[in-house]
């Protein structure tokens, strides 16, 4: 199949979910790369740091496409705005790119993404950052991978971050400044931020859970994601044998990974920013 200049694989029906999620990622996010190689425009969403470009649109495109074929029975959700209704009880969950903002602006953090779902949990995370060839998989029925490299940073008994605490810990997150002036929202963020021993804010939440997976970050919190920036990473995390989890406070959902008492403490930091 062609999509403007550049031609994408068309998939085989035949692969697997773990397969066709690999290929999917990959797929999507070689063809991200050579658009913005090509030269690309960007349109503002919300903000100045919240942008689309003809990238996002046509990899979630290729997806589409690809999954409307091989699964005809799985639902789809896109970020850009794909949106089907399945009859299998599934749903695939599509972030085309994510990180645009490093994107666009040449950075090499941001990535492919995509998740399996059912009504009850997440199945499987697939999520390829083109530009350091990093291919991270993993869900219920498959211990985490990157590159088809066994993850096992919170497996191992004697080395496992499980029990490591949050305070020895470099933390991932994300915040707009906007949402810095809103007491009901820094508050939180500030304790969880200040109960790490490092902080980094590297614009791509599933390259950083990607990362919590593998041990390259500690641990990861942001509030208010929307399906497609968490459910990858989540599938991944879980797979490497980490802990995530959730919590409502101040109106506010917030979303944790890392070890078990990294996620635990930082739940426990979080609510300490409660105002109820």
């Amino acid at each position: 199949m062609t999509i403007g200049r550049h031609s994408a694989v068309e998939l085989d029906s035949s692969l697997d979910d773990y397969q066709l999620a690999s290929a999917l990622v990959r797929e999507a996010g070689q063809l991200a790369l050579l658009m913005r190689m090509a030269g690309l425009q960007s349109q503002q969403k919300t903000s100045v740091s919240d942008v689309v470009t003809a990238a996002d649109h046509a990899a979630e495109a290729y997806v589409l496409e690809q999954l409307r074929r091989c699964r005809p029975e799985d639902g789809i959700l896109g970020e850009e705005g794909a949106s089907v209704r399945g009859t299998s009880g599934r749903t695939w969950v599509i972030d085309p790119v994510d990180g645009t903002y490093n994107f666009l602006h040449g950075s090499t953090y941001w990535c492919s993404a995509i998740a399996l779902k059912d009504s009850s949990d997440v199945l499987l995370g697939a999520i390829f950052q083109p530009e350091e060839d990093k291919l991270w998989l993993g869900g219920s029925t498959r211990q985490a991978t990157l590159n088809g490299e066994s993850l096992g940073i919170f497996r191992d008994n004697n080395g496992s971050r499980n029990g490591t605490p949050v305070a020895e810990l470099g933390a991932a997150t994300y915040i707009h400044p906007t949402w810095l002036m809103d007491p009901l929202c820094a508050m939180p963020w500030h304790a969880a931020a200040t109960s790490a021993a490092a902080l980094r804010m590297l614009g791509s939440g599933s390259c950083d859970l990607g990362r919590v997976a593998d041990g390259q970050l500690g641990c990861w919190f942001q509030h208010s994601c929307p399906e497609w920036d968490w459910l990858p990473g989540k599938a991944i995390v879980r797979a490497a044998g980490g802990a995530t989890d959730t919590v409502r406070i101040n109106g506010l959902e917030w979303f944790m990974a890392g070890g078990t008492t990294a996620v635990r403490e930082l739940r426990a930091a979080l609510e300490s920013g409660s105002v109820a």
